[in-house]
């Protein structure tokens, strides 16, 4: 099994503003213009976007929203908890990985403007996953959540949101 600095160096990661390392693997060369895209966007946006995204134990994903659904796919290293703190459904997690008879899916979908971070769910390893946006990702779109506003909307998930703010 390869090591974390083997993934980081062979698919040439960079560290990201919400933990974890990235490297940019696909932007479409086609954009959708502002006035085709809902209003939440205030720029263009390439069609689809997709990341090489590696997560170490104990270095998690802090919680973050961005303006388009995001699918998770998972390559390689421990299971995933995706979580999920969103308005209509409250707390929830998302689980990916391999082991399908407890739950687990290679694939999970965490829906636009949904604040959410993830986790490995094994000690000393690491996750590699790809993760695909569309309409594609900017920058621009992307906001990390704030503490004290996350515990103020979400008062009965205090200890995750402490874990991942």
């Amino acid at each position: 099994m390869h090591t974390t600095d083997y993934w980081i160096e062979k698919l040439n990661l960079q560290a990201h503003p919400e933990g974890g390392y990235f490297s940019e693997i696909y932007r479409a060369d086609e954009r959708i213009s502002t006035e085709a895209l809902p209003d939440r966007f205030s720029s263009d946006h390439a069609f689809s976007t997709s990341i090489y995204f590696l997560l170490k134990s104990g270095e998690p994903s802090k919680f973050h929203r961005i303006l388009s659904d995001e699918t998770w796919h998972f390559y390689a290293g421990s299971p995933l908890t995706i979580h999920l703190l969103d308005p209509t459904h409250g707390y929830r997690t998302l689980p990916l990985g391999s082991d399908f008879e407890n739950g687990f899916r290679f694939q999970q979908t965490v829906p636009r403007q949904v604040w959410f971070g993830a986790t490995v769910n094994q000690p000393d390893a690491f996750t590699l996953v790809g993760c695909t946006v569309s309409p594609g990702f900017e920058f621009e779109d992307f906001e990390l959540a704030e503490r004290k506003k996350l515990l103020s909307e979400y008062p009965d998930h205090t200890n995750i949101i402490k874990r991942l703010t």
